[in-house]
């Protein structure tokens, strides 16, 4: 039971169902972040003021510090009170997930508050993507500068880059996005940057959310030259503008019923392009012997062929759908009562929008995801690799070239150097997606491995250096074959070998049945998503319905080696057993038990924290799960991998020195003993996805891939920051994708746990209760349905690592910004879901 138990909250922790909750229907697709919230903090929380969910920006940037403003000032809204500022690099980018095509709000804040006590008020640009958008200058701001666009995405990912001008430093105080329905404020081309939005009324109150469904901010305004007219009555605001019913219970027509109505604003930017939207509804109920009827005129000339006449309690917008300018940039707009009215014209509210044009393409968007996949395999933390790879020019990430003379076309990336990074594991495999690359300089690293033969399919590349690495085997035949067309090619070692290694083999064909290595080594990847696909709960016995493991078969078993025969090279340090034992201070502290044998605490010279595993005369594995693990590890590095200090191999004894997990096993935080406090639904996620990029590096970073096979909480550890790493290796087995043999990689490890409930569609019977509700049930399904789709039984409907890790991701983003996403907790139906599955062969989770 107990059992059972650990593999659902595993469970849910791999789904990485794990969210946080939205209550506000209407907050669906919001995005809100809180600059410079600690993550440590309550994140999400809610605006009091507003009601609008706000999450830490922690998740969407990698530079920055945090600040607070000066608590002497007057109080303000709480997400003002933090702020993020950046001292170093000139470009600093946010990266968002959205939606390619959707309308969005984009709104950004700025407020000072003399958080360093310098009294210096910065001045810095704010770019979207590649584009110039516009400049904040907190100068005389006291109340800060905020700033909207909106703006339609041309990918799935935003960047949001603050650019360093002058000697200031630049600083943000908070990001939002709404999501507007796609047929409003529509251009001939460009952005629309919000100039003025107000409502006319004599009221002090200023509407946004949840006024305002779509977060807009309505300022007030009114002229001593106008009349305020009113309804207690709320009128239909339906027309898809969905302007706040407030708004429209107040209107303002001219003192002198014989004048016309009058505004006039003066324009920062003269030669701007505006669009221009009047929203009208009828506040009084007219006698038939009454009418209002008026046209619109714009600098003097009538705009709009159509007569006004608004209707009672009932919205009318007029709008732009070409831009108009203004002379010397003087805007007025007048409403002139015509000859067959008896009233004055009336306004409710007015919205003015300048024309931004973005001219410049983001880079090619299948060479941005390469880079950035690059970027993460090796750890590059680079302040100037952020925003777009290479537009602007100025911008262009170091040691990266691009093909971006036309800014209507995407540009690509050309050239990538690498020499001298600190590259370690092997050549990575997303290299391949940079297909318009020229050059490729990977020299002077600590690559390890062979060389992958897909450098030979990049028609483009014609120079590879390759050289000062540890790279091992044969330069693939087509390599060498390109090098005779022109390739220029820089490697280590005598012409076809890298090592002393390498032997005179009888080429022979590939198996055809290696070929299912591509979709049956997923299968690995399916027991991983199933043994942390759901959720936690303890379970009676009887209750229990196991789903046995699926089979992985590669091909023959591999032709059982002497032990005597075997030997181990590394490079990691080797200890002698007495130092072993002045690591642990004779095995003082154990720290837990597994089948290879106890593991204890210890220290290198009072300075390394280490964990030491020593094999025991009655441990069930042996010499064989030792090597093994000592072989894999020395030549795989991940930060989600446990990496080995070193080992000892002496005269029996057998010990294997890791770095030290100070948190322990995932295993006992779930187990609810041990006085451990319950895993909140943010720490679940990040655990889940730190152990999924960890099995895609096995499976997909590392040459030949591995099958780590033995995939449990037990085996999950966790650092002092909580975050996760895969351990115990001993049951791991490599895959050869070229050779003559293949190894099994049955499952060795647990078993999943599929709960009845799921066959119930009950979600709330299958949540950990000691969350008490605190989740979000469209992610929850959404993370259910993944397990399921990882689960059938068909290996061509099963996603790959790869893609497990990219659902992960986009569960991650939105978990982020979901408290606001409108999906009420408690609530058991079901979002559209755009991942499918058997439903003859699985139980439907509806």
């Amino acid at each position: 039971m107990e059992n059972s138990h650990e593999i659902l909250l595993v469970a849910l922790i791999a789904t990485f169902a794990v969210i946080h909750l939205s209550r506000a229907e209407d907050q669906e697709g919001f995005i809100s972040l809180d600059c410079g919230l600690p993550p440590s903090e309550a994140s999400p929380y809610i605006e009091p003021d507003t009601g609008l969910w706000y999450s830490s920006d922690s998740g969407f940037i990698q530079s920055g510090k945090i600040g607070k403003i000066d608590a002497s000032l007057p109080k303000t809204l709480k997400s003002y009170v933090t702020l993020r500022y950046f001292p170093d690099g000139i470009r600093n980018c946010y990266n968002l997930s959205v939606k390619q095509g959707t309308n969005y709000l984009m709104r950004v804040t700025a407020l000072y508050g003399n958080y360093d006590a310098l009294n210096i008020t910065p001045k810095y640009d704010l770019y979207v993507g590649p584009n110039y958008w516009v400049t904040i200058d907190l100068e005389n701001r006291i109340s800060g500068q905020s700033e909207e666009i909106i703006y339609i995405p041309r990918s799935n990912s935003l960047d949001l880059c603050l650019v360093k001008t002058g000697t200031t430093t630049p600083m943000i105080t908070s990001v939002e996005l709404r999501p507007l329905a796609n047929d409003l404020y529509i251009t001939e081309s460009g952005s629309l940057k919000s100039l003025k939005r107000y409502f006319l009324t004599s009221s002090d109150t200023i509407l946004s959310y949840p006024n305002d469904v779509n977060d807009r901010i309505w300022e007030p305004k009114f002229d001593p030259e106008w009349t305020q007219i009113s309804t207690t009555l709320e009128a239909n605001n339906s027309n898809g503008f969905l302007v706040p019913r407030n708004v429209l219970k107040t209107a303002a027509i001219p003192a002198n019923a014989t004048a016309r109505f009058n505004i006039t604003e003066e324009l920062d930017f003269p030669d701007d392009q505006i669009y221009l939207y009047l929203h009208f509804s009828e506040v009084q109920s007219l006698p038939i012997s009454e009418s209002r009827e008026f046209d619109i005129f714009w600098n003097g000339q009538r705009q709009f062929d159509k007569t006004i006449s608004p209707e009672y309690l009932k919205t009318t917008t007029i709008y732009s759908t070409t831009p108009v300018t203004c002379k010397g940039g003087v805007c007025n707009l007048e409403l002139i009562r015509t000859t067959n009215s008896t009233l004055p014209p009336l306004l409710n509210a007015i919205e003015l929008y300048a024309v931004v044009e973005f001219p410049q393409l983001e880079t090619n968007e299948n060479d941005v995801v390469a880079i950035r996949k690059i970027k993460a395999i090796y750890g590059l933390n680079r302040i100037a690799w952020q925003g777009d790879p290479c537009v602007p020019q100025k911008f262009l990430w170091d040691n990266l070239n691009c093909n971006s003379t036309d800014i209507s076309t995407p540009p690509s990336i050309t050239y990538l150097n690498l020499s001298s990074s600190g590259l370690e594991g092997t050549i990575a495999a997303e290299i391949q997606n940079l297909t318009h690359l020229e050059k490729l300089d990977l020299s002077n690293n600590n690559l390890t491995g062979d060389v992958p033969e897909f450098l030979a399919n990049m028609k483009y590349l014609m120079l590879i250096n390759l050289s000062k690495n540890n790279l091992i085997g044969f330069i693939p035949q087509a390599l060498l074959d390109r090098e005779k067309e022109g390739l220029q090619l820089f490697v280590d070692g005598e012409h076809r070998c890298l090592s002393g290694l390498c032997v005179t083999v009888t080429e022979k064909k590939i198996p055809v049945k290696t070929v299912a290595f591509v979709s049956s080594a997923t299968v690995m990847a399916i027991i991983v998503v199933l043994v942390l696909i759901f959720l936690f709960k303890k379970k009676k016995s009887s209750n229990s319905e196991v789903l046995q493991p699926l089979p992985i078969k590669l091909g023959a078993n591999v032709t059982s080696t002497n032990i005597s025969e075997i030997s181990i090279e590394v490079k990691k340090k080797k200890f002698t057993y007495s130092e072993v034992m002045e690591i642990t201070k004779n095995l003082a502290r154990p720290l837990g038990e597994g089948g290879f044998g106890v593991v204890y605490h210890g220290d290198i010279n009072g300075s390394q924290q280490v964990a030491v595993k020593l094999l025991s005369e009655s441990s069930t594995q042996g010499y064989k799960e030792f090597k093994a693990e000592v072989e894999l590890l020395m030549r795989v590095h991940h930060v989600n991998l446990v990496s080995l200090v070193g080992y000892c191999d002496e005269r029996g004894h057998l010990a294997l020195v890791y770095e030290y997990m100070s948190n322990g096993d995932l295993k006992h935080h779930l187990s609810g003993k041990h006085d451990s406090s319950v895993l909140k639904w943010s720490t679940r996620l990040q655990i889940a996805m730190d152990a999924a990029l960890g099995l895609e590096y096995l499976h997909i970073g590392c040459r030949p891939p591995m099958v780590h096979r033995d995939v449990k909480s037990t085996n999950i550890l966790l650092d002092e920051r909580f975050s996760a790493k895969l351990a115990d290796f001993g049951l791991s087995r490599s895959v050869q994708l070229g050779g003559e043999y293949h190894v099994p990689t049955v499952v060795a490890g647990t078993p999943g746990y599929l709960d009845p409930d799921v066959n119930r569609g009950d979600i709330t019977g299958i949540m950990d209760p000691n969350l008490h509700g605190d989740y979000n049930s469209h992610s929850a399904w959404r993370a259910l349905e993944l397990a399921m789709l990882c689960a059938n039984p068909s290996s061509e409907k099963r996603p790959n690592m790869f893609q497990v890790v990219i659902e992960l991701k986009e569960c991650l983003t939105s978990e982020m910004s979901m408290k606001g996403n409108g999906q009420d907790m408690y609530s058991q139906s079901s979002p559209k879901v755009s991942m499918s599955y058997d439903t003859k062969d699985l139980p439907s989770a509806r």
